[in-house]
C-alpha cells in the first residue's frame, strides 16, 4: 500500500512538471487558470516540484513551484487572485530555464454583465528576446453567454509596460491595449471542462507591434484532488523593429493537484 501511495505522488509530481515546463511567451492567458468557483469564498491551488541528480559531479537541479489562490468577499461581488510560478532547471555549465511570473488581479461585479479588473504582473524569462516585463492594467470584462454549461466572456483592458532586452540593455515603454474572446463549455454527462481562449494586444500608436495567444485546454476529474489536463498553446510576439519576432507553439498533458 506504502509503495502504491508512493508511486502515485511521485507520478502526479513528475506529470504536474511535465505540464508546467514548456516554451513560457511573454503573453500568459489568465482565462485558463481563473477559478469558476461559484460561492466558494477560498480556494488555494498549488504544487511544488525538486529534483537533484548527481552522477560523477554532473548534476541536474529542477525547481519548479506553481501557485494559484482566489479569495471573494462575503457579497462574492469582489474577487482577488493571485499566480505565481518559478522554474529553474540548472547543470553544472549551463541554466536550461531560468523563470519566474506573478500576476495579482481584482475583479469587481458592476452588473450581471460587467465585471471591473485591475490587474499588475512582473515576469522574467532570461531565454526570451524580451526577457524582463512588468506591467499595470485596468478595463472591463463582458459576460456575453450563460447557458446550459457554457460560459462566455469577452475582456478589453489598458496596459501600460515596461519591457527589458537584457542582450542589449534596451528598455521599451508602452502603452498597449488588450482584448480577449474566452469561451468554456462544461459537459455533466462525461464530467469535461473544455476553454478555448484567443489573445490580441496590439500598441496603440503602432498595431503592428502586437502579440496574439490562442489557447485550447481541457480538464476532466480524475478524484476529488486530481485532474487530467490537456493544453495547446500558439503564441506570436511581433515587434516591428530589428529585434527577433518570437513564435511558439506546445502540447502538454498531465496531472493537475487541486488543493
Amino acid at each position: 500500500m506504502k509503495l502504491t501511495l508512493h508511486f502515485i505522488i511521485s507520478f502526479c509530481c513528475i506529470c504536474i512538471f511535465f505540464l508546467s515546463f514548456s516554451v513560457e511567451a511573454q503573453l500568459v492567458n489568465i482565462e485558463s487558470k481563473r477559478m469558476h468557483t461559484d460561492s466558494l469564498r477560498f480556494v488555494l491551488n498549488s504544487d511544488l516540484l525538486f529534483n537533484y541528480t548527481d552522477n560523477n559531479g554532473e548534476y541536474i537541479l529542477q525547481i519548479n513551484s506553481n501557485v494559484t489562490t482566489q479569495f471573494k468577499s462575503k457579497n462574492l461581488k469582489s474577487i482577488y487572485f493571485f499566480i505565481g510560478n518559478v522554474s529553474l532547471i540548472r547543470s553544472k555549465d549551463e541554466d536550461f530555464q531560468n523563470s519566474y511570473f506573478l500576476h495579482a488581479r481584482f475583479n469587481q461585479k458592476l452588473t450581471d454583465l460587467f465585471r471591473l479588473e485591475a490587474f499588475v504582473q512582473n515576469q522574467y524569462n532570461e531565454n526570451l528576446t524580451i526577457s524582463d516585463r512588468n506591467l499595470l492594467g485596468v478595463g472591463l470584462r463582458l459576460k456575453i453567454l450563460d447557458k446550459k454549461g457554457t460560459l462566455a466572456y469577452l475582456g478589453n483592458s489598458y496596459i501600460y509596460e515596461v519591457e527589458s532586452v537584457a542582450s542589449s540593455d534596451q528598455k521599451f515603454y508602452n502603452h498597449r491595449n488588450s482584448s480577449y474572446l474566452s469561451l468554456n463549455q462544461n459537459f455533466k454527462k462525461y464530467n469535461l471542462d473544455i476553454t478555448g481562449t484567443f489573445y490580441f494586444q496590439p500598441l496603440y500608436d503602432n498595431i503592428s507591434n502586437h502579440r496574439i495567444l490562442s489557447q485550447f485546454k481541457a480538464q476532466m476529474p480524475l478524484t476529488k484532488r486530481i485532474s487530467f489536463s490537456a493544453l495547446y498553446n500558439y503564441a506570436v510576439i511581433n515587434f516591428n523593429s530589428t529585434l527577433e519576432d518570437n513564435r511558439s507553439s506546445n502540447v502538454s498533458f498531465g496531472l493537475t493537484l487541486n488543493l
